[in-house]
């Protein structure tokens, strides 16, 4: 009879040619309002009519994004409940931060989705016209700059660790409880420098509120062809934010690869490419195998910025 049940079991939950036959919840792990929630609409906009169920978007924020993300990991395993997430919780796990649930061995990766560079800000009047005059500050009175940050470890903190490390400089962190009061103290010249994503950058810059002194990517924005990449100014370093789809461990394989086809579909999308080129970045689809070798690789990343900084994240 044991038999019996196991073996009924496993043929449930290895296919289900009906899937979907339910609206499917994504949980965003970000308040409403921000660019996470921005994405996570969009997909799930154009997701829905590829897969013929609603899909409704749940915010869970708190805690920076672990509340959210340990909600989709002790859901149930059916594809109905799926989670946008990307830097954050592999920061949060790459810490070595005591976390309740267990990223890779709880969750699985679906796809990539989205990736958007980063831009070094500075104030309006600020003395550094390039990126250029920063650096010979910077090195000239270590310690003296201070840059502003959305909070310790985030990914905006750690893309600022990383290209302090590629410039060479020291300068002092000033972490604020997200990127809005970060960009508001350096609005009023509190802070020397910031770097932040596009969807926060272009406007800034457009409407001449911050100077953008970089873009730390391999190109050029096409929303701000005229600021220079990092890399040609001397400074060696690519930051970007990303996000993708995950759903909880133990969920029929068929049904995530049914979710990934259907993911890589709506990313090839005129609709969906419009909406992220105006937040500043890219639709980024990937296969499963490659999804999981760029979050295993995020991890090792991480990881060793984390140590090599001597970052203390609780």
């Amino acid at each position: 009879m044991l038999v019996f049940g196991t073996l009924l079991n496993s043929v449930a939950a290895s296919a289900d040619s009906s899937y979907p036959h339910q609206a499917i919840r994504m949980v965003v792990p970000f308040a409403a309002g921000g660019a996470a929630d921005a994405i996570g609409r969009s997909v799930a906009d154009e997701l829905q009519k590829e897969l013929g169920q609603p899909l409704v978007v749940v915010n869970r924020g708190g805690a920076g994004t672990v509340i959210g993300v340990n909600y989709v990991a002790k859901a149930p395993a059916d594809g109905y409940t799926l989670l946008l997430s990307g830097d954050a919780a592999t920061i949060n796990t790459a810490s070595g931060r005591a976390l309740p649930y267990d990223l890779m061995k709880e969750l699985v990766p679906i796809s990539t989705l989205f990736s958007g560079a980063q831009f070094v800000l500075v104030n309006k009047n600020s003395q550094f016209r390039t990126l250029d005059d920063l650096v010979k500050r910077a090195k000239a009175h270590p310690g003296e700059l201070k840059y502003g940050s959305s909070g310790i470890g985030t990914s905006i903190h750690l893309a600022e660790e990383s290209f302090n490390k590629a410039a060479g400089i020291k300068a002092t962190h000033v972490p604020y409880r997200g990127v809005a009061p970060a960009i508001n103290d350096l609005m009023a010249g509190l802070v020397d420098y910031v770097i932040a994503g596009s969807s926060v950058a272009t406007p800034a810059v457009q409407g001449g509120s911050l100077r953008a002194l970089a873009i730390n990517d391999a190109k050029r924005s096409a929303q701000l062809p005229e600021v220079p990449t990092a890399m040609e100014q001397g400074v060696n370093v690519q930051t970007k934010g990303w996000y993708g789809l995950w759903a909880p461990s133990g969920t029929p394989p068929d049904v995530i690869d049914k979710l990934n086809s259907a993911t890589q579909a709506v990313l090839k999308s005129e609709a969906l490419s419009s909406k992220f080129e105006a937040l500043g970045g890219e639709a980024k689809g990937a296969s499963l195998a490659d999804t999981r070798k760029f979050v295993a690789n995020e991890l090792e990343s991480f990881r060793k910025l984390i140590r090599d900084a001597h970052l203390k994240l609780d």
